[in-house]
C-alpha cells in the first residue's frame, strides 16, 4: 500500500485518505497542546496560508504519546481553532510509536533525518514532508516549520 491510500479519520470523524487530502506536497506533524512546542501552530498556520493555493497543505495528527495532548478530539480541534486559528487538516488523536503505532507513522519513521537516522518519533512536533512523488523528509521536532531548510524543501516539492 501507498502512502497516498493511507487510511485516516480527520478530527471530526470523518474517514479519509492521505492522498485525499491534497494533491501537493504534505507536511505531516505530530502536534500537541500543552507542549512547550506548541507555538509552532502558528508558523505551520502560517505555511498553510502561503503555500495552500499552491497545493501544499500541513495535517496535524494530534497525539498524547508524550502526555502533553488534551483528553478529547473535541477539546484539541477547539483549542487549536481558537487559540491559533488553524485552518489546516488535523486527524483524530493518534499513537505515533510503539505497538499502536498508525499505520501512515508506520511508513513515516523509516525516513531518515538530516544526520541519517530514522526510527521512533523523537517528541512532539516532528515534521515529515512527503511530496507528490512519495520522497519523505523528515524534520526533527526543534526545527521550526519556518526554518530556511524546511521552506527550501516545501518550495522545492510544490
Amino acid at each position: 500500500m501507498s502512502i497516498r491510500e493511507t487510511e485516516l479519520t480527520l478530527i471530526d470523524g470523518t474517514k479519509t485518505t492521505f492522498g485525499a487530502l491534497a494533491g501537493g506536497p504534505v507536511l505531516v506533524v505530530n502536534v500537541a497542546s500543552r507542549c512547550g512546542l506548541t507555538p509552532q501552530y502558528e508558523a505551520l498556520e502560517e505555511l498553510q496560508k502561503k503555500y495552500g493555493p499552491k497545493g501544499f497543505t500541513v495535517v496535524g495528527l494530534p497525539s498524547d504519546q508524550f502526555k502533553q495532548e488534551l483528553s478529547t478530539n473535541e477539546d484539541v480541534a477547539s483549542y487549536c481553532s481558537t487559540t491559533w486559528g488553524v485552518t489546516f487538516p488535523m486527524t483524530e488523536k493518534v499513537m505515533v510509536n510503539g505497538r499502536n503505532r498508525h499505520e501512515l507513522y508506520k511508513q513515516l519513521v523509516k525516513t531518515k533525518d538530516a544526520m541519517g537516522l530514522a526510527g521512533p518519533v523523537m517528541w512532539n512536533f516532528e515534521k515529515f514532508l512527503v511530496s507528490p512523488d512519495g520522497k519523505i523528509q523528515r524534520f526533527r521536532p526543534t526545527t521550526k516549520p519556518d526554518d530556511p531548510k524546511v521552506i527550501a524543501a516545501i518550495e522545492a516539492a510544490i
